[in-house]
C-alpha cells in the first residue's frame, strides 16, 4: 500500500517549488537589447532616464531579485518593504523587514522611503512595482488623521470578525494614504509597471495587497456597512470610526477610480496564482501514480465547514470512486476564513485540517493536507497539517484529546503540536494561498 502521507508531502514539496518567485518573474518579462518586453508588451529602455523598483510582500524579495538578474545596473534605486525573516541580500534595491498581518512602525518607515523615492519621479522615468501577499500589511501609511495604533487594532478586529479578504482590504484602503490607487498616484507622471503573485481568490488586482497602483471601485461607503456588518462599530477606535463617517459624507477625498488620469501610462501582470500550484499538484501527484481531480482553486468560506464538504468528497471517492477512481488525488485550493470564538490558538489551515480528521475518523486509507504556501498559517510556526482516518482516535487513546472540544475553542495548533502532525517550512518566500490535498489509497 503506498504511503499516502509522504505522498501528500511530496507533492506540497513540489508546489512550493514550481512556485518559485523568481522563475514566475521570469516567464513574463523578458530583456533584449535595450527593449524590456513584459507579457507581449514592449518598452524601448532607452526612452527612460531612471528606473526604480518599489513593493511590498512577503514574496517580494526573491521577485526583487529576478529583476535585478534582468535589468542590472539599469536599475538606479529602488526600496521594498517584506515581513521579517523574509529578506534577500539584493545589490541595487534597499529591503525594509517589517510585521505582518498586524503592521509596525517598520512598515511606516519603509514605505515613508518608497513614497519619498517616487516624488522625485518623472515622465521619462519608469517605476517598477512588485506586490505579494502580506502587502496590505506592510505597506502601510495611515491618512495623515490617523494613528498607526488606532490602524493596529481596527487590523487585529478585522482579522479575528470573520471578514472576508476583500472587506477587509476596502476598509484598509480607505484608512491609507498607499493602498486602493494611491501608489499609482504618487508614481505619476512615471510609467508604472505593477507584477502581481497574487494571494487572493480569483485573482482581483484591486484586492490583492489593497491593490497600491490599480483603480479602486469600493467607496468610504463601503466601509462602514462592513464595520456595521460584523458590529464593530463599538469595537475599533472612535478615530477610524468617524474617519469612515466623515468619508462617507464627502469630507474625505475618495480612492482614485477608473478612468483617472494617472492609470494611464499603467500595466498590471499577474506572475503567479493558485492555479499554477494546483496544476503543480496535479502533475505530481500523476507522477506519483494517482488519478487526479481539480475541484476549484476558488475556495472560500468558514474554515471548518469548506473541510467537511471536501472531507466529504474524499469519503465519497473512498466508497464509490466518484468524482474520480482510486487511487485518488483530490486538489483544491483557495483561502478560507476563520470566525474566532475561542481562546487557542491556531490558523485556516489547522483548522481545515483538524475538522476534516473528524470527518475522515475511521475511513481507513484517506489523507488530508492543508498548507498556506507562504509558509505561515495564522500566528503559528506552521503552515498547516496532515491529518488521516486514524488521526482522532489516536489522539484520545495515546494523549487523552478531545478533538471535538479544540475546534470548538479555535485551538487546533496546540492539538497539533500534540499529534506531532504540523507541517513547518519556515518562510518559504512565495505566498498564493493555501492548497488542500486528499490521498485516497
Amino acid at each position: 500500500m503506498p504511503n499516502l502521507r509522504k505522498h501528500a508531502n511530496e507533492i506540497f514539496e513540489h508546489v512550493l517549488d514550481a512556485l518559485n518567485p523568481e522563475q514566475l518573474v521570469k516567464k513574463k518579462i523578458s530583456i533584449h537589447d535595450s527593449t524590456f518586453l513584459v507579457e507581449k508588451r514592449e518598452y524601448n529602455l532607452n526612452n527612460y532616464e531612471n528606473i526604480y523598483v518599489v513593493g511590498g510582500g512577503k514574496a517580494c524579495a526573491p521577485m526583487a531579485s529576478a529583476i535585478e538578474e534582468l535589468l542590472g545596473d539599469r536599475i538606479d534605486s529602488g526600496v521594498i518593504v517584506v515581513k521579517y525573516n523574509h529578506g534577500l541580500p539584493l545589490r541595487k534595491i534597499e529591503t525594509i523587514e517589517a510585521s505582518h498581518p498586524i503592521p509596525d512602525e517598520n512598515g511606516i518607515k519603509g514605505t515613508s522611503k518608497i513614497l519619498s523615492l517616487l516624488s522625485k519621479t518623472g515622465n521619462k522615468d519608469m517605476v517598477i512595482c512588485l506586490i505579494s501577499g502580506g502587502g496590505s500589511a506592510l505597506l502601510v501609511q495611515p491618512h495623515k488623521e490617523i494613528t498607526l495604533p488606532a490602524i493596529q487594532t481596527t487590523s487585529a478586529k478585522l482579522l479575528i470578525c470573520g471578514a472576508r479578504i476583500d472587506e477587509i482590504n476596502t476598509v484598509r484602503k480607505h484608512l491609507s494614504s498607499v493602498k486602493g490607487g494611491q501608489l499609482a498616484m504618487a508614481s505619476y507622471p512615471s510609467t508604472l509597471i505593477t507584477l502581481i503573485l497574487s494571494d487572493v481568490v480569483g485573482d482581483p488586482t484591486d484586492i490583492i495587497a489593497s491593490g497600491p497602483t490599480v483603480p479602486d471601485e469600493s467607496t468610504f461607503e463601503d466601509a462602514c456597512e462592513i464595520i456595521q456588518k460584523y458590529s464593530l462599530e463599538d469595537k475599533i477606535p472612535n478615530s477610524i470610526y468617524r474617519f469612515l463617517n466623515n468619508g462617507k459624507i464627502g469630507k474625505i477625498e475618495e480612492t482614485p477610480k477608473t478612468g483617472n488620469e494617472i492609470f494611464k501610462n499603467t500595466q498590471t501582470v499577474i506572475v503567479g496564482s493558485n492555479r499554477i500550484a494546483l496544476k503543480s499538484a496535479e502533475k505530481k501527484a500523476i507522477d506519483l501514480g494517482y488519478n487526479t481531480i481539480i475541484l476549484s482553486s476558488l475556495v472560500e468560506g468558514e474554515s471548518r465547514e469548506a473541510a467537511k464538504f471536501f472531507a466529504a468528497i474524499a469519503r465519497e471517492v473512498s466508497r464509490t470512486g466518484t468524482p474520480v477512481l482510486k487511487p485518488a488525488c483530490i486538489i483544491a485550493g483557495g483561502e478560507t476564513t476563520v470566525t474566532i470564538k475561542g481562546k487557542g490558538k491556531g490558523g485556516r489551515n489547522q483548522e481545515f485540517a483538524l475538522s476534516a480528521a473528524l470527518k475522515i475518523s475511521g475511513c481507513d486509507g484517506i489523507v488530508v493536507l492543508s498548507a498556506g504556501t507562504d509558509g505561515t498559517d495564522g500566528p503559528t510556526d506552521a503552515t498547516g497539517a496532515i491529518v488521516d482516518s486514524n488521526t482522532c482516535n489516536n489522539a484520545k487513546v495515546k494523549f487523552r484529546l478531545k478533538p471535538e472540544e479544540y475546534l470548538s475553542r479555535n485551538d487546533s495548533y496546540n492539538f497539533f503540536n500534540k499529534t506531532g502532525e504540523h507541517i513547518i517550512t519556515g518562510p518559504t518566500l512565495t505566498n498564493v494561498m493555501d492548497i488542500m490535498i486528499s490521498l485516497v489509497k
